[in-house]
Order: C-alpha cells, then sequence, then structure tokens
C-alpha cells in the first residue's frame, strides 16, 4: 500500500519520488529549517528518512507525505505522521508534524495541510490522540499547533530523550489534540 494522496486549496500531500531527494536533502542541510533540531541532516540521513517514509505506508501507516504546491507542482517539504522512536509518558503515540523550506513559510500551508493530515488520522486512520511536540523556543511550530487546535499542559513538558543532556535543545513542550476535541472542532 503506498500513500494515499490529500488535497487542500493550496497542497496536494502525496507519496515521495525520486525527484525530492534533491531538494529534500537541500532542505534538511539548511541551517535555518533544522535550527530547531540539535543537527542538519546529509544527503545519506535524508534519503534514509524517505526511505522509511516508504516503508511505514507500505505497512500501513500512517506516515509522512511529500507536499507539493498545487500551482507550481514544486516539492516544499513534508507534512504527516510518525511515530515517536523513544520512551516517555506520553508513548506510544502518534505525532503530526511538518517541514517546509523557507520560502514556503509564513503562508499558512502547514496548517493547511496538518489540517488535511489531522482529518485523515482521525477519520481514516481511527487514531483516539495526535500530538506534537518541539523544542521550547520553537514559537513557529508552536503557533502551527496551538492554530491546530492542539492544547499545551506545561506539565507535560519533557526532555527529549534523543537530545544530549545539556544540549539547549533538549527541553521540549508536548501538545495533544484527542479525536473527541478534534470532532468538536
Amino acid at each position: 500500500m503506498g500513500a494515499p494522496e490529500l488535497h487542500t486549496d493550496r497542497l496536494l500531500l502525496r507519496g515521495w519520488r525520486e525527484s525530492d531527494l534533491a531538494p529534500f536533502a537541500a532542505l534538511n542541510a539548511d541551517p535555518v529549517v533544522m535550527a530547531h533540531f540539535p543537527s542538519t541532516l546529509t544527503r545519506q540521513q535524508s534519503d534514509a528518512m524517505v526511505q522509511r517514509q516508504h516503508e511505514h505506508w507500505a505497512d500501513g501507516g500512517p506516515a509522512l507525505w511529500a507536499a507539493e504546491r498545487l500551482d507550481t507542482g514544486a516539492f516544499i517539504g513534508f507534512i504527516g505522521f510518525a511515530r515517536a522512536n523513544f520512551d516517555a509518558t506520553f508513548t506510544p503515540c502518534v505525532e503530526v508534524g511538518w517541514r517546509l523550506a523557507t520560502d514556503h513559510w509564513g503562508q499558512g500551508l502547514a496548517v493547511e495541510g496538518a489540517r488535511a493530515a489531522l482529518a485523515f488520522g482521525f477519520g481514516s486512520s481511527g487514531l483516539d490522540e495526535i500530538v506534537s511536540f518541539t523544542s521550547v523556543g520553537n514559537r513557529n511550530s508552536r503557533r502551527v499547533m496551538e492554530k491546530l487546535g492542539l492544547r499545551h499542559d506545561p506539565a507535560d513538558d519533557f526532555d527529549h530523550p534523543n537530545v544530549p543532556a545539556g544540549h539547549r535543545l533538549r527541553r521540549h513542550v508536548l501538545y495533544r489534540l484527542s479525536v473527541e476535541r478534534w470532532r468538536c472542532g
């Protein structure tokens, strides 16, 4: 099974293509895009991430979609789901996330695409809860989470176990959205 396609007013969320690899690697190597991650990614790490998405979709998903602008056909990054690969009080969980090239920031595209992903997650995938998390200082992603209706409780904040102790990005905030709250809009 491949990735189902989701359409919004301005985006196509679709499966990954070979032609996405180079622009995705450039995005992952951009220090501005990756400012809230411990490091940028090499081409090999970026390609491996795409391969994992193919595998996740083949296993029934959900996973990350490649995000494409409908008006230009340009690949702009990803929007979709990941499963946390660490132990925490809220895991196992499904996280909604996004990573877009800087040219596409500030246009509401992450919110638009993530809304479609949430509808898929709560509808077709039957999830009961979807979370999102980021480093404390990532104000842009936190705004997206809030616009999506995810709620933050400071009691849920945590030290990300995959970020080294003492690193400036170790402390993370957790946002949650239950299917019941999502249905209530």
